[in-house]
């Protein structure tokens, strides 16, 4: 029999894009393990493959996690985004997450969108490629409905237009709105940001952010310009945020922000700018 514990790399991926938090991940990895050593002997003997049984118990508690998550959302102050992940150095391979456009900032928000049932549906066959009688098991529908939910969460992302542009593309579309927001050039922000971009900042409450989000080339081109005004120390850094090109804000060497993007290969279409400290744990040093 494999040893469990060299399933918790795979129970951190799949975790992490079913609640697009690592920290909440983490501890549904710990629980699903906890669960795995609270048997007795003999039942873990019995258990044939103990990462298919992992991934299972993994998955139910991101199930309720989700539908519970709904309501407290209601409670969270201001917008919320994601828990954005950074490049790992691989020192700790047990632990990374493996960065694909499944894990992209457009990509998780739209999984946010969708109900639970879709989102473990969809994660668990389409990207992970369990069967659907084995989704059915975590889900507790019959695998034709869990068919029925995954194919409604392909439509939802096909609406949404998610398709990542190439990374060299998207790599100097941030470099040059890096260059114009560092230089407060409002012209050149807008030559690079789609008309209809929105902006959207999480602070959770624990630091200033805009409460609401900011909808327009102009209005963000604008902003942009007034954060660089107010906060002339303010460093910007290029980075890989969620295994695509983005930026990340220092002051006084402490990160204090991570912004992702999404583009058509020409104009930035969404910003997204997570402040909130809680969420920042794996970019401090």
């Amino acid at each position: 029999m494999n040893d469990p514990e060299n399933e918790r790399r795979q129970l951190i991926n799949v975790s992490y894009r079913l609640l697009g938090s690592l920290a909440d991940a983490e501890d549904v990895v710990q629980e699903a393990y906890a669960r795995w050593y609270a048997m007795s002997d003999s039942d873990r003997a019995a258990i044939d493959v103990p990462g298919a049984w992992l991934t299972k118990v993994a998955s139910r508690i991101c199930l309720d996690h989700l539908r519970s998550a709904r309501v407290r959302r209601e409670r969270y102050v201001g917008e919320w985004i994601p828990e954005p992940v950074p490049e790992t150095d691989g020192s700790d391979p047990a632990d990374r997450i493996t960065l694909d456009e499944s894990v992209s900032m457009a990509f998780l928000v739209v999984l946010d969108a969708m109900t639970p049932a879709e989102r473990v549906a969809f994660i668990l066959h389409d990207v992970f490629r369990y069967s659907f009688a084995e989704v059915a098991e975590v889900a507790g529908r019959t695998p034709a409905a869990c068919r029925q939910l995954a194919s409604s969460a392909r439509r939802r992302l096909s609406a949404a237009g998610t398709t990542p542009s190439p990374p060299a593309e998207q790599a100097r579309i941030v470099r040059e709105f890096k260059q114009a927001w560092e230089a407060k050039d409002i012209e050149a922000l807008l030559g690079l940001l789609d008309p209809d971009a929105v902006m959207v900042s999480d602070g959770g409450g624990l630091v200033t952010a805009a409460l609401r989000p900011i909808e327009g080339g102009e209005q963000i081109a604008r902003f942009a310009a007034m954060l660089a005004e107010r906060a002339p120390d303010l460093r910007l850094l290029e980075g890989t945020v969620n295994g695509e090109p983005g930026l990340i804000t220092q002051h006084g060497g402490v990160t204090t922000g991570v912004i992702a993007f999404e583009t058509d290969g020409t104009r930035i279409r969404h910003i997204w700018s997570v402040r909130n400290p809680e969420k920042l744990r794996p970019w401090l040093p």
